[in-house]
């Protein structure tokens, strides 16, 4: 790491080109390639997965997307000839456009069911052609078939579109998100450091590293799936953890500077010792994050790589751009007023003072009090965990205002909530008796709980598949609707298929949607046990302790329940989801625990490997437990305070993109983050400490011989011998470490 830093020192010009050469090739690269993102939830070998495909099979023209226009009128009724002449030419204006497929109106031969009872409103339903979604025009189409369509609003007459296409409509949303995240940071930065220099630097090294690594996003989903969500997940994560890991460094080179050292060897030795953390911690996060391959969901491994990959250039930007840039601004990387006072009186050693000391030392004098305190709070705020409702939000939770949400509450309203997720039954028929015994099972569909219409069956042209559509009577989201599919394939289906070859399967969105949910769930055990077994080894290697890593995995396990109790009362519950502009309350995205997991496992990493290593460098030095967690909590605490407020800004600034999964992952990690650094490692973990005492720091004999031994941070001294800026001096620490009255 020294070699590293002090060619990127020496070379720094290169290194900054060299840095943006590589972001502008890889931005250039990405607008030509275009991007292929896919939400496709579809687990392959599930039930509704197979009936997707034997649909797509037996009618070709089902295979591309489907939306649906929604129109509806106070007074009078659609069937009048105003509004009979004006949607009935739209529509086949709609028709003659290349993207679509099929139109089915109302006003066809049996359409009547796609006109509500009190006449006042209809749907179409739109298919379109199967495109490749690698080419932009094709992907641009449906788009402008919505915005054509909805133009016959006026006049008393209300048009909206839902479907996957209808937000494309929305009016584009600018980058207020990330805009407010920066300047929060840069605000927090700036206050910490009390130099513009100083604080662009983080700030330039994330953007940096994101930028570069949100184009190597849309590259990677032309080799595999990737999420719509993924590249603005990576961004999220990757302002946090680079602006993060920028800090660390550069809070350790000013401390350098500020002890007398030269410009150079200041920042040679702040990556030397501050760059091997940050190797350390993104390398946990980038292991928490590959553990969802151990799922074996496409879906989900295209989520790790991308965030992974941001997370990888972040670390790479920070021991290598970041130095180079810590040459550029030399002792600007200081405040005026720390420049003038290291002229006038000289090097003098950082010492922790002033709040940092006296709560070390309030958590020293009330360990059990403070340390219960903390853990009732985390229980509370986990208690909402309990009723976490896993499913798939659709557009009854998009904003009030939005066009997809109107329509939806139209279709609600007017034919009942399960209209906006109708069931698919596609039976697979072996003869003539299985057709028969197909023909009769709408019959027994009618009779059951939980169904409020049904139509067909259709054959495809050899006769050897049917469809039959199942409307439930309630919202596709609801617990009801699951458990109507569950009744199903449990019981209505099997009774039918009786006697008889035929197979009915099961699919739709909802029915997807509870498929890739069971998946999920069911490895959600092997998982978690994956990653922490993993972070605990981690720890074991560098802490030498049986102890630490098991309290890590007992704090990160608290911050993950915490966060998803709020995850809950927020989205799940709605409280404040409206105003936030964020939708209706409904389940919690299926994918959430896991991704959340993997990255809030990461990101604690930083927090704990910051906190414990100075820790535990004390500890070798005095062996003295209780002056080990006074001192590493005092001279830690300032910095993780500063970078914990820094994520969450950039976290919360999030939750104004206006889309609701990326809103989630924005709460939950800044409501994790804040309880990980304020609430667990600054109360909990010090506390928990100090009751243990030296059985922190226990690891037998045995396995102390056979375990390699890895260092995160190198002791602090030069080749030769001179002291670096760190730790005092074990006289020096006793004074320092005494509690002042």
């Amino acid at each position: 790491m020294t070699a590293l830093a002090r060619w990127c020192l020496r070379r720094r010009l290169l290194v900054l080109l060299l840095w943006l050469a590589t972001l502008a090739g890889a931005v250039t690269a990405s607008a030509l390639a275009g991007s292929v993102y896919s939400d496709d939830y579809g687990a392959p070998g599930t039930e509704s997965g197979r009936a997707a495909q034997l649909l797509t099979k037996a009618f070709p023209d089902r295979g591309g997307d489907s939306d649906t226009l929604v129109w509806h009128t106070d007074e009078g009724d659609v069937r009048a000839a105003p509004v009979r002449d004006r949607m009935t030419d739209t529509l086949r204006e709609v028709a003659r456009q290349p993207a679509v497929a099929s139109v089915a109106s109302p006003y066809d031969t049996g359409g009547d069911g796609q006109i509500s009872k009190d006449g006042t409103t209809a749907y179409a339903r739109i298919t379109f052609h199967e495109t490749d979604d690698a080419d932009d025009d094709a992907a641009e189409q449906p788009r402008q078939v919505m915005e054509t369509a909805r133009k016959a609003a006026g006049d008393g007459l209300q048009v909206e579109a839902g479907g996957d296409s209808a937000g494309t409509t929305e009016p584009p949303k600018g980058k207020t998100a990330e805009a407010i995240g920066l300047a929060a940071a840069a605000v927090v930065l700036f206050l910490a450091f009390g130099s513009l220099a100083a604080t662009a630097l983080p700030l330039i090294t994330a953007v940096v590293a994101v930028g570069t690594a949100a184009a190597g996003i849309g590259l990677l989903s032309h080799v595999m799936t990737v999420a719509g969500f993924a590249p603005m997940l990576g961004m999220l994560v990757g302002l946090g953890v680079g602006i993060d890991y920028a800090l660390f460094i550069v809070t350790r080179h000013r401390r350098g500077l500020r002890a007398g050292l030269p410009v150079r060897e200041a920042a040679t030795r702040a990556v030397t010792v501050s760059g091997r953390a940050v190797v350390f911690a993104g390398a946990t996060v980038c292991i928490a994050l590959l553990g969802m391959f151990v799922l074996r969901l496409s879906f989900l491994n295209g989520v790790a790589l991308a965030a992974g990959l941001t997370v990888v250039l972040s670390v790479a930007a920070s021991v290598t751009l970041l130095p180079a840039l810590l040459g550029m601004i030399g002792m600007r990387a200081l405040s005026r007023r720390e420049r003038r006072r290291l002229t006038e009186h000289g090097p003098r050693p950082d010492r922790p003072t002033g709040w940092a000391m006296r709560w070390s030392a309030l958590v020293e004098r009330h360990p059990k009090a403070l340390g219960l305190c903390a853990a009732l709070l985390m229980a509370v705020l986990a208690l909402p965990t309990l009723s976490l409702h896993l499913g798939t939000s659709d557009q009854g939770n998009d904003p009030a205002t939005s066009t997809s949400r109107k329509a939806y509450d139209l279709l609600a309203d007017g034919f009942g909530p399960g209209t906006n997720g109708p069931l698919t039954l596609v039976g697979e028929l072996g003869g003539t008796g299985d057709r028969l015994a197909f023909d009769h099972l709408p019959d027994a569909l009618r009779a059951t709980p939980g169904v409020a219409q049904v139509s067909g069956p259709e054959f495809d042209g050899s006769g050897d598949t049917g469809v039959i559509t199942v409307v439930p009577d309630t919202s596709p989201q609801s617990k009801a609707t699951s458990d109507l599919v569950d009744r199903l394939r449990g019981e209505v289906l099997p009774e039918a298929e009786d006697g008889s070859t035929m197979r009915v399967l099961v699919g739709g969105p909802t029915a997807g949607y509870d498929d890739f949910a069971d998946i999920i769930v069911g490895k959600l055990p092997l998982f978690g046990g994956v990653v922490t077994g993993l972070g605990c080894l981690l720890l074991l290697l560098a802490f030498r302790s049986i102890g630490i890593p098991l309290k890590a995995a007992a704090m990160n396990l608290a911050a993950v329940a915490a966060s998803f109790g709020v995850v809950v009362a927020v989205f799940q519950w709605g409280w404040g989801s409206e105003l936030l502009g964020l939708g209706s309350a409904g389940p919690i995205e299926p994918f959430l625990p896991v991704i959340m997991i993997s990255v809030l496992f990461g990101l604690s990493m930083d927090y704990q490997v910051f906190l414990i290593s100075r820790m535990f460098e004390e500890w070798r030095l005095t062996r003295d437990n209780r002056r080990a967690v006074r001192v590493g909590l005092s001279e830690t605490s300032r910095v993780i305070n500063s970078a914990a407020v820094i994520m969450i800004s950039v976290f919360d600034a999030f939750v104004l993109s206006g889309d609701r999964i990326i809103a989630m992952f924005g709460i939950a990690l800044s409501a994790a983050v804040a309880l990980d650094a304020f609430v667990l490692r600054t109360l909990l973990v010090p506390a928990l400490m100090h009751l243990l005492g030296g059985a922190n720091w226990w690891l037998p004999r045995w396995l102390d011989r056979r375990l390699p031994r890895i260092s995160i941070e190198p002791a602090d001294c030069t080749p030769g011998g001179a002291s670096l800026p760190g730790p005092p001096a074990p006289r020096e620490a006793r004074d320092l470490a005494r509690p002042r009255t």
